[in-house]
């Protein structure tokens, strides 16, 4: 499938159009264009005469539970709008199928860097480096910090027992792709780091605002020196739950210098172990002495870190075969699901301190 027949299947021109027109008047020009970084939700962006707007919606296809809930999005993303926290600003959100052929939402366009990759030319000091990591580390301290029944996000979701229902709904998602992968291989080292993670569960953890897919590739730093972040993305999981949960998965994208090549390389950058960027323990006392929060049981929350991590591989798998994205990164995890899948189990097995 071709990259302008794939923008076929997201975007009916002329229905789009009618409904832009009829929430912001008529404009001279009017363009779309997919954001190919992104691998669950679609991010389109949209030029509207003199507006820059972006567009959020799932995937065409089948997918699986609520994973690509993107109105879900738009609620906590409005929510926190007020908040320390910073988030685009969010204009309109859409019920209806006849416009785009799912729900979606729209904000207005952020301006900056994210770092995916490589990191801009400005942000190559060890100083810059270090406002980058701790700003990245604050971020995260200020989501979890929100008042979430202040800000409307009280039936947000049930953060009791977050952390037990998590290892449940990842592992009900690799089920799910599991119908189709099946055929192509299996992956029964995942499965066992499924079944330690039931057994260990911490009993008792915090409750507050979670992001869910919270790593450096999912911020904006403003084009001011020294960099802020001006904007956190991809809310798609966020809920109430467990904070270390986050914590956990952002130490699974932060690689240090000695760590071995990531099991991911498409997903994971290696550059944070440039001089300047803080240590994944730097991260972790960084965000301790913000949040006065210990971070208890890091085995338990790195490792389900990458197994959430191989279950959305194995999902972008799945929607590969099941021809419902052409996204060149989705055949790829047929092997790197593996990959990951071994070292996570060899980490909870106590033979590596490194994922």
């Amino acid at each position: 499938m071709s990259d302008a027949e794939y923008l076929d299947r997201l975007v009916d021109d002329e229905s789009f159009a009618a409904y832009l027109e009829a929430e912001f008047g008529p404009a001279e020009s009017f363009s779309v264009e997919r954001h190919a970084e992104g691998h669950s939700n679609e991010t389109l962006f949209v030029t509207w005469g003199d507006r820059e707007l972006v567009v959020r919606r799932p995937p065409p296809g089948e997918t699986a539970d609520t994973a690509h809930d993107v109105l879900r999005e738009h609620r906590v993303v409005s929510a926190l709008a007020d908040t320390s926290v910073p988030v685009p600003e969010t204009l309109r959100s859409c019920d209806d199928p006849s416009v785009l052929g799912s729900d979606f939402y729209l904000m207005e366009r952020a301006n900056g860097d994210v770092l995916r990759g490589e990191e801009p030319a400005r942000f190559g000091t060890p100083e810059a480096r270090r406002r980058a990591g701790g700003a990245l580390v604050d971020t995260l301290a200020a989501i979890h910090g929100v008042d979430y029944e202040t800000v409307g996000l009280a039936e947000f979701g049930r953060p009791t027992g977050y952390t037990e229902r998590q290892v449940d709904r990842w592992t009900a998602q690799l089920e799910w792709a599991f119908e189709t992968t099946a055929s192509v291989r299996e992956v029964p080292e995942i499965v066992a780091v499924g079944e330690w993670l039931a057994d260990n569960v911490p009993t008792e953890h915090d409750e507050t605002l979670v992001h869910g897919d919270f790593k450096l590739d999912n911020v904006m730093y403003g084009p001011g020196t020294p960099p802020e972040i001006v904007a956190v993305f991809d809310w798609e999981l966020s809920t109430l739950g467990d904070p270390l949960a986050d914590l956990g998965w952002l130490l699974l994208f932060w690689y240090d210098e000695g760590d071995p090549e990531p099991a991911m390389p498409d997903l994971m950058s290696t550059f944070t172990a440039r001089d300047g960027y803080p240590t994944r323990m730097e991260l972790v006392e960084r965000y301790e002495t913000t949040t006065g929060r210990t971070f208890e049981h890091e085995r338990f929350y790195r490792a389900l870190a990458a197994y959430k991590m191989a279950a959305l591989g194995e999902m972008f798998l799945a929607r590969y075969h099941n021809g419902d994205s052409d996204d060149p990164l989705y055949p790829k995890m047929e092997a790197r699901v593996p990959a990951l899948a071994e070292r996570a189990l060899a980490y909870v097995n106590g033979e590596t301190t490194r994922l």
